[in-house]
C-alpha cells in the first residue's frame, strides 16, 4: 500500500513538473477513450434502430411473392405467370425441415359497414400462426385463434385506424359486430397503434384480418382467375438464423417442383429477406464502426506518444534518483515495474476520465426521445471491453520504452549525471 501510495505521488509530481504537456497528454488519451467509446456506441444504436425498423413487419421472416418464369423447365414455356396456392404451404410444412413457420396471405378489399359509419379496407385472411410470424400486437381482446380457423368462424381483428373510421372515439368496440361486405363479423380484437415505416401490402392499421377458411368461403377477391387455397404470399421463418440460405433452397426446390419452374429461376418467385437484409445491414454497421473506431485509436495512440514523452522527461530528471536507488540495492526488475506502472497509471488516470465524460454523454443523450431508426447510445459490455483493451494496450506500449531506458541506466553513470 506505501509503494502504491509512492507510485501515485511520483506520477503527480511528474504532471505538476510538465504542467502544459500532461494536460495535452491526458486530454489527447481521454479524447481517443471517449471517441472508441461514443463510436461504437452510436455504430450499435443505428444498427439497433434499423433491426428494430424490421421488427415492425416480423422478426427473421422472409416473404416470397409469386411471379412470371423466366426459364423453360418441365415441358412448359417461360413467360407463365405463378399463382401460389396452400398445397404449397403444406408441402413446406412437410418437406422443408429447415423451416420453422409458414403462412400464406390472402387479400382483398372489403366494404365495412359499423353502426357508425363506413368505409372500404384491405382485407386479409390469415391462420391464426400469423400472429407469430408477423409483428401483431393486440391492444384489446385476442388474435384469431385455431378454432376460429377450424369452424371458419366470423370473427375479426381490426387495425387502429379501421377502427377510428368505424367506431371514432368510442369506448366499448369490442365484441360488437360490423358487415364486412354485407356479412355479419364479430369483432374479438383491436390492434394498437403500431409504428410501421416498411411494408409489402399495405400498412396493418388500416387492414382487417379474418380466419383464412372464412375470407375464402364469405370473401373472396374479386378476381376471375381466383380459385379456393389460392394466397397471394407465403412468409416463413427459417428454423436456424445460421442456415437461412439452405432454407431458402429448400423452398424454392419445393415451389419449383409443384409449379415446374427451375428453382434458379429469379423472375418465377420474387424473395424479400429480411434475414439478409440484417445481415447485410449489419455487416455495413460493423465496418463503418471499424472505420471511425481506427480514427479513434490512432487519436489515442497519439495520447500514448505523449505518455511516453512525458516519462522520458521524467526519467531525465530522476537519473541521479534511479543511481541512488541501484546503489543502495534496487533491482533492474524493480526499477523497470515502478516505472511502468507510473506510465500505466498516467495513461488509466486519462482514460478512466474520457470514458466517464463519454458514457455520461451517452446517458444524457439516451434520457431523450429517439428517432425510429436510432436507439440511442447504448454503452454495453463488448463497448466497455473494447475501450480499455484499447487504452491498456496503448498505455503499456507508451510506458514499456521509458521504463527499460531507467531500468538500465548503470549506478555509476546515474550518479555522474547532472542536468
Amino acid at each position: 500500500m506505501g509503494h502504491l501510495h509512492e507510485l501515485l505521488s511520483q506520477v503527480i509530481s511528474s504532471l505538476l513538473r510538465n504542467k502544459l504537456r500532461s494536460f495535452l497528454t491526458m486530454a489527447g488519451i481521454a479524447w481517443g477513450v471517449a471517441s472508441i467509446v461514443l463510436i461504437v456506441a452510436m455504430g450499435d444504436g443505428f444498427q439497433q434502430g434499423q433491426r428494430n425498423n424490421i421488427k415492425q413487419l416480423g422478426e427473421d421472416m422472409v416473404l416470397l411473392f409469386p411471379g412470371r418464369t423466366e426459364k423453360q423447365a418441365g415441358g412448359q414455356r417461360a413467360g407463365r405467370r405463378i399463382r401460389f396456392n396452400f398445397d404449397d404451404i403444406r408441402s413446406i410444412r412437410t418437406e422443408c425441415w429447415r423451416v420453422r413457420r409458414v403462412i400464406g396471405e390472402l387479400q382483398t378489399q372489403v366494404q365495412a359497414v359499423s353502426p357508425y359509419n363506413s368505409g372500404t379496407f384491405s382485407g386479409l385472411g390469415v391462420e391464426p400462426l400469423y400472429a407469430q410470424i408477423r409483428t401483431t400486437p393486440i391492444a384489446e381482446g385476442h388474435f384469431l385463434t385455431p378454432a376460429d380457423e377450424a369452424s371458419g368462424r366470423r370473427v375479426c381483428v381490426m387495425g387502429s385506424n379501421v377502427r377510428k373510421q368505424l367506431f371514432g372515439t368510442r369506448g366499448q368496440v369490442l365484441g360488437t359486430e360490423i358487415a364486412l361486405n354485407g356479412l355479419p363479423f364479430r369483432i374479438v380484437g383491436l390492434m394498437p397503434e403500431k409504428n410501421q415505416n416498411s411494408s409489402y401490402n399495405g400498412l396493418d392499421g388500416d387492414k382487417i384480418f379474418v380466419p383464412y377458411s372464412a375470407m375464402v368461403r364469405d370473401l373472396p377477391p374479386k378476381d376471375p382467375n381466383f380459385v379456393p387455397g389460392i394466397v397471394n404470399d407465403i412468409i416463413y421463418q427459417p428454423a436456424s438464423l445460421g442456415e437461412w440460405k439452405a432454407a431458402r433452397e429448400q423452398v424454392l426446390a419445393v415451389l419449383g417442383r409443384n409449379h415446374r419452374f427451375d428453382a434458379d429461376d429469379g423472375g418465377a418467385v420474387h424473395v424479400w429477406d429480411t434475414v439478409e437484409n440484417a445481415e447485410l445491414v449489419d455487416g455495413i454497421f460493423v465496418s463503418m464502426k471499424a472505420f471511425l473506431g481506427v480514427i479513434a485509436l490512432v487519436t489515442l495512440t497519439l495520447g500514448g506518444v505523449g505518455v511516453m514523452n512525458i516519462m522520458l522527461v521524467s526519467v531525465t530528471e530522476r537519473t541521479r534518483e534511479i543511481g541512488l536507488r541501484k546503489a543502495v540495492g534496487a533491482t533492474r526488475r524493480r526499477i523497470l515495474a515502478d516505472f511502468l506502472v507510473e506510465g500505466i497509471l498516467l495513461a488509466a488516470a486519462s482514460g478512466l476520465v474520457g470514458f466517464l465524460a463519454a458514457y455520461g454523454l451517452a446517458s444524457l443523450v439516451n434520457s431523450f426521445p429517439m428517432p425510429e431508426f436510432f436507439a440511442g447510445l447504448p454503452v454495453n459490455g463488448a463497448t466497455v471491453a473494447w475501450s480499455f483493451s484499447a487504452l491498456a494496450i496503448v498505455a503499456v506500449l507508451s510506458a514499456l520504452w521509458p521504463a527499460w531506458r531507467a531500468a538500465n541506466l548503470t549506478p555509476v553513470e546515474a550518479l555522474r549525471y547532472e542536468r
